[in-house]
């Protein structure tokens, strides 16, 4: 697990640390979406899922490719639960790179009004991609993988700048950095299901993941 602390959450970029600390705007925290989320699902299953995840972070990269996949085809494909991913930002590194680099894939994720499916769509190369992003190695070379994610996603080269560039960007993780916590949460990734945290490790595998949304299915269904 990524852990990081108050000021992570809330300061991650060089661009963040000119804000201040905004309101939560209303949003539910770990019991549903907040407006500035990206969900998939059924919004009326009872069931919610939350992952406080960065694009950033290996552990979640690695539950994206281990779990993620079974779990939309079993469970929200099927309209089981609504699946919620909260972007937090990586912990910050002495030059502010890796918090600036998620915050700018959260914002090429979002780019031209994205549907939550062409979200989780470019998130998913956001993931397969992390690798090659550690490595880009400079500026440059971060914005031209970001262009070319962008570009397969048929967003142009200004589009991508543009989004990147767009102010609305740091507001949103300064929110969601108050949400992250007043959930308490510490690391990522955190999940919370009908907002209770789910501690328990086997959850980072298909199995574990299934036995929890399992046992929340059926005490929804018997009114528990």
């Amino acid at each position: 697990m990524l852990v990081f602390g108050r000021r992570n959450l809330l300061l991650g970029g060089g661009a963040l640390a000119a804000l201040s600390v905004a309101g939560c705007n209303g949003s539910s925290g770990a019991a549903g979406p907040s407006p500035d989320d990206m969900a998939i699902g059924n919004p009326d299953s009872g069931i919610t899922l939350i992952e406080y995840g960065s694009s950033m972070c290996s552990h979640c990269r690695e539950f994206e490719e281990t779990v993620f996949a079974r779990l939309k085809e079993n469970y929200i494909d099927t309209n089981k639960i609504l699946f919620v991913f909260r972007e937090v930002l990586a912990p910050v590194d002495p030059q502010r790179v890796i918090p600036t680099i998620a915050l700018a894939e959260y914002q090429v994720a979002r780019c031209n009004n994205a549907s939550p499916d062409d979200y989780f769509r470019r998130l998913a190369v956001m993931f397969e991609q992390q690798p090659a992003m550690f490595q880009a190695g400079s500026r440059q070379g971060i914005e031209a993988k970001l262009v070319e994610i962008g570009g397969a996603a048929n967003l142009s080269r200004e589009q991508v700048l543009a989004c990147i560039a767009d102010p609305a960007g740091a507001e949103r993780m300064t929110r969601l950095g108050e949400l992250a916590t007043r959930d308490g949460v510490s690391g990522t990734p955190t999940f919370f299901l009908n907002g209770q945290k789910l501690d328990d490790p086997s959850i980072m595998t298909y199995d574990g993941m299934a036995a929890a949304l399992d046992a929340a299915i059926a005490a929804h269904a018997s009114g528990n």
